[in-house]
């Protein structure tokens, strides 16, 4: 498919996406938009949340995964398809494949969560572990197409793919018919740039917003030059979307049609997970909560009108989440590390625990230091890990302790 004008691209691209919808009844689902009282009261303005991280294989991918796949000929099916991910990609690759009756390879980085390899495998694809990084995980995938034949099947950078993402836009403006504003993630931008043609179409003043973690944003950068341009290093816990390179076929969407590309921090995405646990009661993996961390950080820019996020993913590691929620606890002012000193004697501990206790922080882990060059011969240095109740009660622990004698080092 060729882009001409992006009108052509518009026109062309919408009439796939509405194809598109109608191949994918009964096979993904029509997910869930659930509102949000939390987020309505901080931006003035009806909140929803479209719950991707609910759709079969816990992602949007599956949508994009398997246009692309019911696309090829029968040749190209008889020779199978291959695919490299981390995890989202891979499973919406494998469920594909295996509905249509088509063989998969799915080639994953050698530390890829062990949920996501077992899920992959689980939906059919033959799973081959390769690369420390998904760029060495890439190019094993792509020699296996060039050796074998198979059918490399991008998770981004096809117009089959975007097309399929974009029924995400269709189910939205089915959904909420007045909505204003629609936050989205982007990595490569398929998702955004298929939601982008969808919606833009029928209702060009809606105003789409395109979110990136700060450690992994290469649209900002492309966008200025005005082509996709490659990042020298990413660092961000939102592995959906880490991309260090726009793909080709949705930059020239993105560009076009989505508003604005903005930016988050890891504190903010943190954030905004624990926020989806607590208060909506949803599983988001960092990447998903991205455009919630996008309200968070300034509720004030999205009034006027409804709002709705989406939540592109729920394929989280355990151990991920452990992390993430403490790191989003302490970014909102509700665990709090200290390292104070006491004088090493009998009782010492637990008299300072007392003082926490009536000051109502509860006490997660205590460590001892006995010896270091700034303690004196009869001091001993400990270091807590506290739940607290926000910032407010940061500062009065820190309060009850000073007033108590403790010197607090940090």
């Amino acid at each position: 498919m060729s882009f001409r004008t992006p009108e052509d691209a518009r026109s062309l691209i919408l009439d796939d996406v509405r194809g598109a919808q109608k191949m994918l009844s009964g096979v993904a689902r029509c997910t869930p938009m659930e509102g949000s009282r939390h987020l309505t009261h901080l931006v003035g303005a009806p909140v929803h949340l479209k719950c991707e991280n609910l759709q079969r294989t816990g992602s949007f991918k599956l949508r994009g995964a398997y246009i692309r796949i019911a696309g090829l000929s029968p040749v190209e099916r008889a020779a199978g398809v291959v695919a490299a991910s981390a995890g989202n990609h891979a499973q919406g690759v494998a469920l594909a494949s295996s509905l249509l009756g088509v063989r998969s390879t799915v080639f994953m980085p050698v530390g890829a969560p062990l949920p996501k390899v077992a899920a992959t495998r689980e939906y059919g694809a033959e799973v081959r572990l390769h690369g420390q990084v998904v760029d060495e995980t890439l190019a094993a995938a792509q020699e296996y197409a060039h050796d074998t034949g198979a059918v490399f099947i991008h998770p981004f950078d096809h117009q089959d793919v975007i097309a399929g993402q974009g029924t995400v836009g269709l189910e939205i403006l089915e959904q909420c018919p007045e909505v204003g504003t629609i936050v989205v993630g982007i990595g490569g931008g398929g998702l955004a740039a298929g939601i982008a043609v969808a919606v833009k179409a029928v209702r060009p003043d809606v105003r789409i917003v395109g979110v990136q973690a700060e450690g992994a944003a290469c649209y900002p950068p492309s966008l200025a030059a005005g082509r996709p341009t490659s990042l020298v290093s990413l660092q961000t816990m939102a592995d959906g979307i880490k991309v260090g390179r726009p793909g080709d076929v949705p930059f020239a969407i993105v560009a076009e049609l989505v508003d604005e590309v903005r930016t988050v921090s890891e504190d903010e995405l943190s954030s905004a997970l624990l926020l989806c646990l607590e208060r909506a009661k949803l599983v988001v993996e960092p990447a998903g909560a991205s455009p919630v961390a996008a309200l968070l950080s300034a509720p004030e820019s999205f009034g006027g009108g409804p709002v709705v996020a989406v939540l592109s993913g729920g394929n989280v590691d355990p151990l991920l989440m452990q992390r993430t929620l403490r790191h989003g606890m302490a970014a909102a002012g509700r665990y709090l590390s200290l390292r104070l000193r006491l004088t090493d004697r009998p009782g010492a501990l637990a008299t300072l625990l007392g003082v926490l206790s009536v000051a109502d922080a509860n006490v997660v882990d205590v460590s001892h230091a006995r010896t270091g060059p700034r303690l004196g011969l009869t001091e001993v240095e400990v270091e807590l890990q506290l739940e607290t109740k926000g910032p407010k009660h940061c500062t009065e622990v820190r309060e009850a302790l000073r007033d108590a004698g403790y010197l607090v080092v940090s």
